[in-house]
């Protein structure tokens, strides 16, 4: 149970995510579904808090911003040049293996996303990378097992 809850732990923070935290699982010998699961809803639990907490993060991290000058991160640079040509649903589906689910759903918000589609493609997009890490794992593994 320590172990899943671990996973857990790790798909919801950012920069870890599901990307590492669902293969790191399947890995080390746990249930490939409920790794998948226990990383999906990790991995959405900090996702909705973020979007659903938005305004209240935007205004705090303008007054943690107040009088710095700021400088376009490479990860916010690529966000708004997918944000550009794919729009939201773009951003949100590639946004797991590009610049992580948080930052998606928050500069798709700041770009102008309502909470309600950044909530629906958040949702649509994680649910894919977790069964694709999951899958891809398991499989992998698989493959590797049978030829032993």
């Amino acid at each position: 149970m320590w172990e899943y809850f671990l996973v857990f732990l790790g798909a919801a923070i950012p920069w870890l995510e599901m990307a590492l935290v669902i293969p790191l699982g399947i890995i080390r010998g746990l249930n490939p579904f409920w790794v998948v699961i226990v990383g999906f809803v990790g991995n959405m639990v900090t996702v909705m808090a973020l979007i659903i907490g938005y305004d209240r993060f935007n205004l705090w991290l303008s007054k943690r911003r107040e009088g710095k000058e700021q400088k376009e991160s490479k990860r916010s640079d690529r966000a708004k040049k997918i944000w550009n040509k794919y729009g939201l649903p773009g951003m949100l589906l590639l946004g797991p293996v590009l610049i992580g689910t948080h930052i998606a759903a928050f500069i798709g918000m700041t770009l102008g996303a309502s909470k309600r589609q950044t909530t629906i493609w958040s949702v649509i997009s994680i649910a894919l990378w977790a069964l694709v890490f999951g899958i891809l794992t398991s499989l992998g593994f698989d493959f590797f097992v049978r030829d032993i």
